[in-house]
């Protein structure tokens, strides 16, 4: 399991019965997980010092209840050393359990930010193509260790916030296009116009609609994205990676997407496997998802 250990201002304290407690810079929220099974003793006094419960309603959705919790609050993650310095993250909770953040990609930043910096400091470009790049994580990241991105969301409000989270990492000066549109259908404009990246990133929901009522549903659309998205890696490609919170696609099927689509043409090596977060004291693991990453050899 690839972890994310490496926060400061994010923890996960406690996980019971179908919840997890977290701490975001100081401020507890309690939130629904189902990967949570389990119905362990809540021995922490952190459950009972709450400053937000999002609360699962039975008919679906369900809504937030607040204590002590500002409208808007600011964490910041350090990204490896010689690879840009801190990211910080403006934070909110917002429609069905979401803060604007997902910490488990930590580990993904690393990942790809040292790749990143290293390539820049052989004085060689780095494009970045990052699809459904919801509030810009991966994009602050990628730009931080000197790569030029391109950001792609079908929701205005979630590039805007992308945007506030750039200007307070003091990115708002890196070279960043940040488009609102259907991931898709840009990615068939891209290959009309003969553009290339040297990487790409995809984060794509299970479910969701584009700025014009286009369907996606990851089932169904994931492997002719990639597919499409092959034609569009140069032939100096850095790397690849693809995001699943979907239970339905594991690690392994992430890997033979890339083996069958990407290493083919570019060779270099393909892994894969689960997410996770420590829990603070328990010393276990709260998976958070997958990913499968292919990298160049060079």
């Amino acid at each position: 399991m690839i972890l994310a250990n490496r926060w400061e201002d994010y923890k996960v304290l406690d996980t019971s019965d179908g919840e997890k407690l977290e701490d975001w810079g100081g401020y507890i929220l309690l939130r629904p997980d189902p990967q949570v099974i389990w119905k362990t003793p809540k021995e922490q006094k952190a459950w009972k010092h709450l400053n937000a419960h999002y609360h699962r309603s039975s008919k679906g959705g369900g809504e937030w209840e607040f204590f002590d919790l500002p409208h808007q609050w600011q964490i910041s993650y350090k990204l490896p050393e010689g690879c840009g310095g801190a990211l910080t993250f403006n934070l909110k909770p917002f429609s069905f359990k979401h803060t604007g953040l997902f910490p488990e990609q930590a580990a993904n930043w690393d990942w790809f930010s040292k790749l990143i910096a290293k390539r820049v400091a052989e004085g060689r470009e780095v494009r970045v193509l990052n699809l459904f790049a919801y509030t810009g994580g991966a994009t602050l990241a990628a730009a931080a260790a000197g790569a030029r991105v391109t950001h792609v969301d079908a929701s205005k409000g979630m590039v805007n916030w992308a945007k506030e989270n750039a200007q307070s990492s003091k990115l708002s000066d890196k070279p960043v296009r940040w488009l609102v549109d259907d991931c898709g259908k840009f990615v068939e404009r891209e290959l009309r116009r003969g553009s290339r990246y040297e990487a790409i990133i995809m984060d794509p929901p299970s479910y969701g609609r584009g700025p014009k009522g286009e369907i996606w549903k990851i089932e169904d659309s994931i492997y002719d994205l990639v597919k499409l998205c092959a034609g569009l890696l140069s032939e100096e490609a850095l790397f690849f990676l693809i995001n699943s919170y979907t239970t339905g696609l594991q690690p392994g099927v992430l890997s033979y997407m890339l083996n069958v689509l990407i290493k083919p043409g570019f060779g270099g090596t393909t892994t894969a496997d689960e997410i996770g977060i420590p829990l603070e004291k328990r010393g276990l693991v709260l998976p958070c998802g997958a990913c499968g990453r292919w990298q160049s050899e060079s």
